[in-house]
This record gives structure tokens, sequence and C-alpha cells, in this order.
């Protein structure tokens, strides 16, 4: 039988390896900005609904209102103040499928920070998985499937930039495939560090990852999905909400 930290660390490792995959179609292929922002835009509609019924919510079931509130702004408050460092070192742009990326000859170091902000990104998403194991009930199939569904647009917009910024391939198929192992360690970090915290402590920390994915959505990906499918951004992000919802209601 699996142990439960490994199988935390092997879902982890699953969702996060979309971005792999996601990276090496938006690097090898040459996929049109229009589609990168119809798939981003339901990638977010997934990741809103996955915040709504199953993080946030979750959170207030097991640790109530007060964990929950100081955990989500406290979620959304590092991640923006990161953020905004990191978009001065030159990653602001890090999840644009188009020529707004910076690149070395731009900005020096912006490689480095690129990487960080993508590493900034995906390690809430991670630990989330982790912790839904913690009490038996097993993985949240719906978090890992908004995980895995919105890392496909992820990796896919963000390595298309970057390879127009005049990234190498291994450059940034080395960022992805690091995160992905990143993220499965995260993922095991989260289940076996918190499983013997209190419930309070468990859903602050469910809610500081929302926060962090919701300031992550509006910051990086929503920006990209309205900028080339504006006429429609709302409405496929609605059916990525949509189709969320229903795996959530289903697992439940």
């Amino acid at each position: 039988m699996i142990p439960e930290w490994l199988k935390a660390g092997l879902w982890g490792l699953l969702s996060g390896g979309a971005l792999l995959i996601g990276a090496s179609f938006g690097y090898f292929v040459n996929v049109p900005q229009r589609f990168i922002a119809t798939v981003m835009a339901f990638g977010s509609g997934v990741l809103f609904s996955a915040l709504s019924f199953e993080l946030v919510d979750e959170a207030y079931q097991t640790g109530g209102i007060d964990a929950t509130a100081l955990g989500f702004l406290g979620g959304a408050g590092v991640y923006t103040i990161v953020n905004y460092w990191l978009s001065r070192q030159g990653a602001k742009h890090r999840k644009r499928s188009g020529q707004q990326q910076t690149s070395e000859q731009d900005q020096a170091g912006s490689g480095l920070a690129i990487a960080i902000g993508a590493l900034l990104d995906g390690i809430p998403e991670s630990i989330v998985i982790g912790l839904s194991l913690i009490g038996g009930k097993g993985v949240s199939v719906v978090a890992v499937a908004a995980v895995f569904l919105s890392n496909i647009p992820e990796g896919l917009s963000s390595a298309a930039g970057m390879k127009k910024a005049n990234r190498s391939m291994k450059y940034v198929l080395g960022i992805w495939g690091g995160i992905a192992i990143a993220s499965g360690v995260a993922a095991l970090v989260g289940y076996t560090v918190f499983q013997h915290y209190s419930n309070d402590v468990i859903a602050a920390t469910s809610a500081v990852a929302a926060g962090a994915i919701l300031a992550m959505l509006v910051d990086t990906m929503i920006p990209e999905a309205f900028e080339e499918a504006h006429e429609f951004a709302g409405f496929i992000t609605v059916v990525g909400f949509l189709l969320a919802f229903m795996l959530s209601k289903m697992g439940g």
C-alpha cells in the first residue's frame, strides 16, 4: 500500500506535470495567441470555482470565519507584495504569450525573476492538494483536476512568451520541469507538516493558499485571457467555472 505522504507527493507531481505538458506545446507548437487566451480563460474559471467551493468553503467549515478571513487576506497580501517586487525585476508578464515578456538583454536578472515568479504561482496550489489528504478522507479530486486543467494553459502561455523573448529550450523546459517536481514536494510538505496541527491552522493555511491563488489569477492569468479573447473571455471563464462546480458536486 502506498503511504499517504507519498500519495500527496505523487498527486502534486501529477498536477504540476501539466505545466510541463503545456510548456512543451507552447514552445514547440505554433499555437495561436487567441487559442492560448481562450484556454487561459477556461483555466481561470476552473480555479475560481475550486477556490469558491473547495478551498474557501472547506476552510470555513473547518476553522470558522476568523481563520478563513485572516488566512485569505494574508495569502493575497503576501503574494501581492512578492509579485510586486518580482514585477520590478522583470517578471511582470511571465504568463503572457505575446511579445510582452522581458528578455535578459532588456533587463539583467529577469530570467531568475521569471523562474521565481513561476514558482510563486504554483506552490500554493500544490500545498492545497497535500492538505486535502489530511484526515484520511482521500485527495480532493476536484482540487487536483482544477490545478491540472489550469496548469496546462499557464505553461502554454508562459512558454510561448518565453520563446518570443529568446529564452532557450533548456531554460523554458528546465523551469517548468523543476516546478513540476517542486509541486510534488510542496504537496508532500503540505501533508506531512500540517497533519498534526489543529483544524484552525489547517483552515488558515488553506485560506492563505486560496488568497494567493485568487491574487495570482487576477494579476497574471486574467490579463492574458482578456487581451486576445475579450469578446468571449467572460463566457469561457463561466464554462470553466461551471465544469469545476459540477465536478465538485459529483465528488461530494
